[in-house]
């Protein structure tokens, strides 16, 4: 009995089909009512998404909009009411402007009540704590988000894959540190097998060079005393006669027939059987000569020996008289030949043997019918063939002067080594615990 006693509006049967809505008192029964309103639908769906029932956001909205609808017609009746008092008094006298004044500050002040800011019950204030509501809420929701220690936590998910990854990281770091340590041994292991292999190498390297230096050594004295090269000449010479029959005299030092000291060899043909058939002069020569000075010790030596033949033994190529050929007749009594200055006991020593022999046999027996053009073709194809062997010589020489570049080089490489691990030491010796 007590509840129908309340204010109330009437149902209205008429839009039962599209909802009703009923005044009790001081609340609203809604029911069956559809809004078509895409912004109010909006708002309801974000403000769920947020955490606000539909009903307390629809509720919050018909306030809202109550109280605006209520201004709305308060501000219409103080208009109207303005007009029609500024109609009536258009005429009144100026003692009734305060009475109006007062009228207008009532009006102004009930307009105030519903739409000023400062007013707690006005609109901009309602909006404006339903805005800190919300703020509140989700500064509220997202600080308990953030503070969750399950799942629900985004920070929970981007520490537990912070983490692995640093856990992943690190196990990385220590395999590749385990890597290089046992690369760092293994290089340490090759590097010192190289250099002991190196320094076996190296040892008899030294032990060769040392002999090398002895043998230089004692050919240095030698040449100081101006016979190793000259020595060596005349113990081939003295090889070759000795197959032939021939005598050689080793006369560098020994005072000539004619005076003076000149011609290191005197080959005497045929002497070691008889009477020598004819004489031969060597000259050996560790120093290089001009052609002048080549054909005056030859033809001196001849004259203070008694020889009809010269030739003029260098030690190599280089120290060939400018303008001269190799094993070419000169004269018809000289000739040259160069060899190697540590080995003249080759063939070219035996081919000018050879042909100074034959060339003093011919001038000796001139009634001898010796086909010249016979001798002279083959001694140009032992010339050639010399040449060849030459050839061959200077390349096997160029080998040795490989290898010996390459012993040098193979010293660098040593030193390289040692610096090396001099560095691998002061890196090991640097290097922190972990």
């Amino acid at each position: 009995m007590e509840a129908s006693e309340r204010p109330q509006l009437p149902l209205d049967s008429a839009a039962a089909e599209q909802g009703s809505v009923r005044a009790i008192d001081d609340r609203l029964v809604i029911e069956h009512l559809e809004v078509a309103d895409a912004g109010s639908a909006r708002v309801v769906r974000e403000q769920f998404q947020q955490g606000r029932r539909p009903a307390d956001t629809v509720a919050k909205a018909i306030e809202i909009g109550a109280r605006v609808i209520d201004g709305e017609g308060t501000a219409a009746n103080v208009d109207y009411v303005r007009r029609e008092v500024q109609a009536s008094l258009g005429t009144l006298n100026k003692e009734l402007s305060s009475t109006l004044a007062d009228g207008n500050t009532e009006l102004a002040e009930r307009i105030a009540s519903a739409f000023g800011a400062d007013r707690s019950g006005s609109v901009q204030q309602q909006i404006k704590q339903i805005i800190d509501g919300a703020t509140e809420r989700h500064r509220h929701e997202i600080t308990k988000l953030l503070s969750a220690e399950d799942g629900s936590n985004p920070l929970v998910a981007i520490q537990a894959r912070m983490g692995k990854a640093i856990l992943e990281s690190d196990e990385r770091h220590r395999q590749e540190m385990a890597r290089l340590r046992e690369a760092h041994a293994e290089a340490e292991r090759a590097m010192r097998h190289q250099v002991a292999v190196m320094g076996e190498r190296v040892a008899e390297l030294v032990e060769r060079q040392e002999g090398d230096e002895r043998v230089a050594e004692a050919e240095d004295a030698g040449t100081r005393k101006g016979f190793t090269f000259e020595e060596k000449v005349h113990l081939a010479l003295e090889r070759i006669a000795s197959a032939r029959g021939d005598c050689a005299s080793h006369t560098g030092g020994e005072i000539a027939e004619g005076g003076g000291k000149r011609g290191d060899t005197l080959i005497e043909l045929g002497a070691a059987e008889g009477p020598s058939a004819g004489r031969i002069l060597f000259e050996a020569k560790d120093k290089r000569l001009s052609m002048n000075q080549a054909w005056a010790e030859l033809n001196q030596g001849m004259a203070a020996r008694a020889a009809a033949f010269a030739v003029l033994v260098v030690a190599g190529e280089e120290r060939m008289p400018a303008r001269t050929h190799s094993l070419h007749e000169y004269e018809g009594n000289k000739m040259i030949v160069p060899l190697d200055r540590d080995d003249p006991d080759g063939l070219g020593l035996e081919v000018a043997y050879r042909l100074a022999a034959a060339r003093v046999a011919m001038a000796r027996d001139r009634e001898l019918q010796v086909d010249a053009l016979a001798v002279r073709d083959t001694a140009e194809e032992a010339v050639s063939m010399l040449k060849q062997a030459q050839a061959i010589r200077s390349t096997l020489t160029g080998i040795k002067t490989s290898s010996d570049r390459a012993r040098t080089g193979l010293d660098a490489m040593v030193e390289a080594v040692r610096m090396r691990l001099e560095r691998i030491e002061t890196l090991i010796e640097s290097a922190e615990p972990e």
